[in-house]
């Protein structure tokens, strides 16, 4: 009885405890606090710098200044992330996530793994509009867009969930290119030395991901093949869209549902059920922190985008993707892999 009594006492104990927490006020809740900023990627990639920047100057945007410490969970393209912060992190506003910008789309295309429903997530805001590029190593046997039709070309893939791996089996699904992509690599930098040791030809990804390797594209050794957006990109103007290959309508139809996902740019999310208030004192902090000088002029200087998007864009960005016609769904499906 003693035994009962006790664990009674202790389990009444943790759950006032915890109440009392939920309930604490926002401003008081992060006040000498540890948080933790999940990333789905590794270290160095445009994500997880960016991540890491706004770690940097967010705390100075929320009361009490805590202390922020950023974690990887790099594996399945940053679907394990996705998860955890869904599922498993604590709902009280100490831990804040970023994870691809494909796991909206995955989710709705069924990928298995995709425990999240995109849907839940309390959306803080996004950094950078990611436009996607196609580069080869300069002794690559595709040279340009159109030899893509008539010769392969190898390229790294570093998973399903990955533009590394999307972009170019869309492309061959759609528009008839003849990429091969040699999964298993971690990740852009992974695969960037692989196409310098001669074991791939390229790579496909987010422009900003190649701005460590802007002295191989000066000097010719990295060439960018093509755009991956509809919309050209200012900084490449000169570079061919992938899109004026595309000779259909239901191919750019396809197209522009698959990738969809760059509007999301760097997503940045509370878990589900997190207290309204400090919900809305974190969006506050991050649009902040993003718009803070200190940080755009690092960001600069790192020549990484860190352009804002609101919370209230994302979410309308969601509820559009939930829209999206079953069969248009289904037939987008079958353009990705591993998602059926």
């Amino acid at each position: 009885m003693l035994i009962t009594t006790r664990g009674l006492l202790v389990a009444i104990t943790v759950t006032c405890v915890a109440s009392a927490a939920q309930s604490q006020p926002a401003a008081e809740f992060y006040k000498g606090r540890q948080l933790r900023l999940i990333t789905g990627h590794q270290v160095g990639n445009d994500y997880d710098v960016g991540a890491r920047l706004l770690a940097k100057h967010l705390p100075k945007h929320l009361p009490g200044q805590p202390t922020i410490i950023v974690q990887n969970m790099v594996a399945a393209a940053s679907v394990v992330a996705a998860n955890y912060i869904y599922a498993q992190a604590p709902k009280d506003g100490s831990v804040i996530g970023t994870f691809s910008r494909n796991i909206p789309s995955q989710k709705l295309m069924g990928q298995a793994n995709v425990e999240a429903d995109p849907r839940r997530f309390n959306w803080l805001g996004a950094t950078s509009y990611p436009g996607r590029i196609c580069t080869v190593w300069h002794t690559a046997p595709v040279k340009t867009p159109e030899e893509l039709f008539t010769r392969e070309l190898i390229v790294g893939g570093a998973g399903a969930g990955s533009s590394t791996s999307i972009l170019p089996t869309v492309f061959n699904h759609v528009l008839g290119t003849k990429f091969r992509v040699v999964e298993g690599y971690k990740g852009t930098q992974d695969i960037m030395i692989a196409v310098e040791r001669g074991e791939v030809h390229g790579v496909c990804a987010s422009f900003g991901q190649f701005r460590t390797y802007d002295k191989l594209i000066a000097d010719g050794k990295l060439r960018i093949l093509f755009q991956g957006e509809e919309t050209p990109m200012p900084e490449i103007a000169s570079v061919p869209s992938i899109y004026k290959y595309a000779t259909r309508d239901d191919q750019r139809q396809f197209m522009r549902f698959v990738f969809s996902s760059s509007e999301f740019g760097r997503p940045y999310v509370l878990p589900p059920d997190v207290p309204a208030d400090r919900v809305a004192l974190m969006r506050e902090a991050v649009a902040a922190t993003v718009k803070d000088p200190a940080l755009q002029a690092e960001a600069e200087k790192m020549k990484l985008d860190m352009s804002f998007r609101g919370p209230e864009a994302l979410e309308q960005l969601v509820a559009k993707l939930y829209e999206t016609p079953p069969d248009v769904i289904e037939a987008a499906k079958k353009l990705v892999p591993n998602l059926q």
